[in-house]
């Protein structure tokens, strides 16, 4: 069970599905996850590669924030977890620099070389690999193999579940396996464990220096590192408590086991390099702004919003004033003073009160505080939109525990917290409301079922 897998073994589904089993996905999904590498390893072969041809070969989850909205680029707490959905894939080494990708499910095939002259296409998947693959030319000099490589999966696109770096996780994964990066100098003075990892993908993503590991382009947006952390950090049928910049690990949560995380996916577009990276990457500017305002005005060289707040007993009180007086080009004070309240809010009360509640098996008060940030979410952050205010209400009417938005926003999905014993016909009531209430949005949703699953792994 442990020897390496080559494309040949990807004829024998009941062994793949027992090693899936093993890295802690269910039965079920385990099943689901096998066909999908098997479908990605056969298109391999059909494309020409030989059966004994070794393989390398990675499961990379979506992420469900429970709790967090947009505090992790401002140094603040979420909680998270993996969905058992994600993307599935399977590579095979070159001798040279080339990388070719086969999209399965899509039939698409895209092929480049590792260089860092690379000119990604926004608003098509081949970005996340692309912006990989030009950054590592930078942090890890010298000949790069590249790789022929297949997937697929059965997380949905652009929906708040972190498809995009769920993409920038798993090539580099496929690239550091083919390419050995972990012995190397540059990877371990840099990176000593998986939230070390999580924090320097996040770099590629948002474009900004990791250590010694200079920065590039990205993709486009000003995130912080929740995503990768979760997607490499957590683990099956836990919840975890999380702070950053840089990440933190503070407490699990173990999930309740007679119930279930129903997921709708609004169908409305989340993709952060798209239509919604302006208001994205608004949010995230505001909290830059406060603390540039709060650094001018105390002296203080504080790197974002959490530290601000930390850096003495009265500093919350302090910075409202201060903000209160800001004078700046790009925002007004009132929005600014907006953005720091969701931050107490939610990083500082919210996410603690839910853990502390969810542990001790209060699911009332956990529910009032899911109530609340989502409320704050729709008064003060103003990231919602009004299909996934009706999923968050709707879930909860129709009897489930707990129910809230998550992820960048501006569209997005939608968790609710359910008995799993009944889990299907609830989820088969919330869709049949919403495709109800938002026909035409709901024509492209997704709503699945699922358990908090393993973090990233390879076979």
């Amino acid at each position: 069970m442990n020897e390496p897998l080559t494309l040949r073994a990807f004829s024998d589904l009941p062994q793949i599905k027992a090693r899936l089993v093993s890295k802690g996905l269910g039965p079920p999904e385990s099943e689901n996850k096998a066909e999908i590498f098997l479908a990605c390893a056969k298109v391999l072969r059909d494309s020409g590669l030989d059966d004994g041809a070794a393989a390398s070969v990675f499961f990379v989850p979506g992420r469900i924030e429970v709790l967090g909205k947009h505090t992790d680029y401002a140094g603040g707490r979420s909680i998270v977890a993996t969905a058992e959905n994600g993307f599935c894939l399977v590579a095979a080494k070159r001798q040279d620099n080339t990388v070719r990708i086969l999209d399965v499910a899509g039939g698409e095939q895209v092929e480049f070389p590792i260089d860092d002259q690379l000119q990604p296409r926004p608003e098509h998947w081949c970005n996340y690999p692309m912006t990989v693959a030009r950054r590592l030319v930078t942090n890890f000099p010298g000949p790069l193999f590249g790789a022929e490589i297949a997937f697929a999966g059965d997380l949905p696109p652009a929906a708040g579940m972190g498809s995009s770096s769920a993409m920038i996780v798993g090539f580099f994964l496929v690239f550091s396996a083919l390419n050995d990066f972990t012995s190397r100098e540059e990877y371990h003075s840099n990176i000593s464990g998986p939230a070390d990892l999580a924090a320097y993908l996040a770099t590629i993503e948002n474009g900004r220096n990791f250590g010694t590991l200079a920065g590039d382009k990205g993709v486009g947006t000003f995130g912080g590192s929740e995503d990768h952390t979760a997607i490499l950090c957590c683990q099956a049928n836990i919840l975890s408590q999380y702070s950053y910049c840089p990440a933190r690990f503070e407490r699990d949560i173990e999930f309740p086991s007679d119930y279930v995380l129903a997921i709708a996916s609004s169908g409305v577009i989340a993709e952060k390099t798209g239509a919604a990276m302006e208001k994205y990457n608004r949010l995230s500017k505001l909290s830059q702004c406060a603390v540039r305002i709060w650094n001018k005005t105390t002296g203080r060289a504080d790197p974002h919003l959490a530290a601000a707040i930390a850096s003495s007993p009265d500093a919350s009180d302090h910075l409202r004033n201060v903000l209160q007086q800001a004078s700046d080009k790009q925002f007004g004070s009132e929005e600014l003073l907006k953005r720091l309240e969701h931050f107490l809010a939610e990083s500082e009360q919210i996410v603690p009160a839910a853990s502390t509640a969810l542990a001790a098996g209060d699911l009332a008060e956990f529910d009032r505080q899911v109530t609340r940030s989502q409320q704050l979410a729709e008064t003060l952050l103003g990231n919602q939109v009004p299909e996934t205010v009706f999923l968050a209400r709707c879930a909860r009417d129709l009897g489930a525990i707990a129910a809230s938005a998550f992820g960048a926003g501006f569209g997005g999905s939608v968790w609710a917290l359910t008995k799993a014993d009944g889990a299907k016909q609830f989820l088969e009531k919330w869709l049949a409301l919403y495709k109800s209430e938002f026909p035409r949005p709901a024509a492209n949703a997704v709503f699945l079922l699922t358990h908090p699953g393993p973090a990233a792994f390879e076979l």
